[in-house]
Formats: structure tokens, sequence, C-alpha cells
């Protein structure tokens, strides 16, 4: 599950990393590149939710494989010949593609996991990783061939469908004995609905810096499109150490703390990336990479825990409405940028994860799967 999460991931990561060759070869203003970002994400904003909703009246294992394709074909496409509607009809299949996928598969790897963080942790690594290597793959084949061999990064997507088929053949028993309305536990929407803002906050963070740090980092370091592709890349590999610290930290000290805890990092991360000077600005994209990383499984899984009931749609919202949304703010912030600079755009994301925190206040932690949830009046105790 998780090596298939790494090859659908790719396709999030690549639409971003592809944003500074459309604008080189193509010309497009920062509004008309972050419109793009905005095709991948809206319908996966809308349809992944959908999604969940029909994974938990059904199993569909079948989905996995089958969204996996669609998501390389997507952006496979969007490179070949020079329509900006057919590249942002092409980025569009792709995101559907990917909405498709992960409520299914978060079902399905929270099954193999045995509801732990931990394990958890390990199948967001595999998404992470996959956003991390996106930037690479991306350059080794548009960067050599120009747009017009994008067709070439359909290889990951073949993978990955191949991997995931294996993967539900063996979890597809436990997967259909998981959620449901027969789950233990009664649905607190109130709690779910504040993680979800908080999410929105984070995403919005994540899609500002995934579009515009590459351009950001080589107007402020120099080096050229090397260091804003080792800038993205930066930005990206937190998620391969920080998923699993994240889930680690957890067992300990409980998912809600360790999800707060993250969003004060990021507050002070974000302000070091805008106000850092020349290279330093490296180190604070690392901790902004960090402080958005270690708390990714931790939402979906509290998502979960927080809809027993809605297993699928807490997936699709949590992996999906809550994370796409921030590609609704892109033109905004690409806009901004056309009329200012990129500096003052991303300002305003020092913010966003402040807003979060303070969605996050209160808020306790949900009765995990399977243990009966407290009586009111008695506090929740920290997940292990």
């Amino acid at each position: 599950m998780s090596l298939g999460h790494a090859c659908v991931d790719v396709y999030q990561g690549a639409v971003a990393a592809l944003v500074p060759f459309f604008v080189a070869e193509r010309a497009y203003t920062y509004a008309a590149a972050s419109a793009i970002v905005l095709a991948a994400s809206l319908l996966s904003s809308v349809v992944q939710p959908l999604f969940g909703a029909l994974t938990d009246r059904w199993a569909m294992p079948w989905l996995l494989p089958v969204s996996a394709l669609t998501a390389g074909v997507g952006v496979a496409a969007s490179g070949v010949g020079g329509s900006y509607a057919l590249t942002l009809a092409a980025v569009a299949v792709s995101g559907i593609g990917v909405a498709a996928y992960h409520p299914e598969a978060a079902r399905a790897a929270r099954a193999a996991a045995g509801g732990g963080n931990s394990g958890m942790g390990w199948f967001a690594l595999g998404g992470n990783v996959g956003f991390a290597l996106a930037p690479l793959l991306v350059a080794a084949v548009v960067a050599t061939g120009g747009l017009r061999a994008s067709p070439l990064l359909v290889v990951p997507a073949v993978a990955g469908a191949v991997l995931c088929a294996a993967a539900t053949r063996a979890t597809r028993a436990r997967v259909e004995a998981c959620g449901g309305p027969e789950a233990v536990g009664s649905d607190d929407w109130g709690s779910f609905l504040r993680l979800s803002g908080a999410l929105v906050c984070r995403s919005i963070v994540f899609v500002g810096l995934s579009a515009f740090v590459p351009l950001y980092v080589r107007e402020r370091a120099g080096g050229g499109d090397v260091a804003g592709t080792v800038a993205l890349c930066v930005l990206y590999a937190g998620g391969a150490m920080g998923t699993l610290v994240g889930g680690r930290l957890a067992d300990r000290y409980g998912r809600v703390a360790v999800v707060r805890w993250s969003y004060t990092l990021t507050v002070l991360a974000v302000a070091g990336v805008v106000l850092a000077p020349g290279w330093a600005v490296h180190l604070f994209v690392a901790l902004t990479s960090a402080g958005l990383y270690v708390p990714f499984s931790l939402h979906v899984t509290l998502g979960q825990d927080f809809l027993p009931r809605r297993v699928g749609t807490a997936s699709g919202v949590t992996l999906g409405l809550t994370v796409s949304v921030g590609g609704l703010a892109a033109p905004a912030l690409g806009a901004l940028a056309d009329a200012t600079s990129l500096r003052v755009a991303l300002v305003p994301l020092v913010a966003l994860p402040a807003l979060g925190r303070l969605l996050l206040c209160g808020l306790r932690e949900p009765a995990p799967p399977g243990e009966p949830v407290p009586a009111p009046g008695v506090p929740r105790t920290a997940s292990k």
C-alpha cells in the first residue's frame, strides 16, 4: 500500500514541478501557471468526498489500480500540444484519478495497519516519498526532452496500478470488515469540522509554497532552476521522515498534542522562509516541511476516529477536500505575486497555520477503533 501510494502521489507533486517549465516554455504568467495547480486540485476537492461516501457503502478495491492509471495518464498528457485549455483538462483528469484513489486506499491502509498510528505513518510515508521524488522525475524527463517528453511520466502509474492490485487482494477481507454503519462509536461532527478547518489552513500553505517556492528561491537565493528544484525537493522530502516521526510521537504524547505542536512550528518556519536571506531560506523550507508533514497521517486517523461510521467520507475529506482546497487559493496568490512580488504573496501564508492552531484549541483525543466512547465529562486518553 505504501509503494502504491508513492506511485500515485508522484502526480500530485508533478503538477507543481511542471509549473516552472510551463512558465519557461510557454510564457505563462504566474496567475496562469497557478491556475494549472487549481485545475489539478478543484475536481479532486469536490469529487474525493463523493468517492469516500461511495466506499462507505460498497467495497471498491478495483478503484485503486484504475485511479492510479488515470492520475498518470493526465499528467503524461499535460505537456503534449501547446493548448492551454487541453493542459488544464489533462491535469484535471489527473486530479480525478488522485481523488478516486485516496478514500479507498486510506481504508485499506488503516485495516492493514491494524488501526495503529505508526502503521498509517508508513502508508503516508509512501505518498510523501512520491511527492518528494516528483520534482526529480519531472526534471529528469522534461529538462532533457522538453514538455513534449511528458508521456514518459506515465511509467510510475503503471507500476502503481500493479502494486495496488496486489495490495487489495491481500487486504480485501479486512477492508470489508472495517467502518460502515456497524462501526463502534458515534460520529463527532463538531470535532471533525474543526480538524477540517485546520487542514484547510495547512493546505493553502502547502499548495502556495509548492507552486511558488521554486520561483521564489531562484529569485532570492540565485542558482537558477537547480536552486528552485532543490527547494521543492526539500519541501517535499520532509514527508519522508515527518510522517514516521509523527506516528511515533503520537504513540507517546497523543495525536492532538503532536498536531498542535506542528502547527506552532509551521508559523515560525514560514515566517523564516519569507524573511531569511540568501541560501538560509532552505533551512526554513526544511522546518516548514517538518511542521506540515509530522501531523499528516495523524489528520487522517483523527478524522476517521471522529467519524467511525463514515470512515470513507472522513478519508475523502481529510485526504481530499481539505488538502485540495488549497488549490483554490493558488490563483489569488499568483495574482498578488503578479501585482506586487513573490515575497509579498507569501506573507499571508504565515498567518494561516496560526489560525489552524486556534481551531485545534480544546480538541480532544477521539476513541481509537474498537474502543468504547467515554461517557460525557470523562476525558479521552491518548491513543496508543
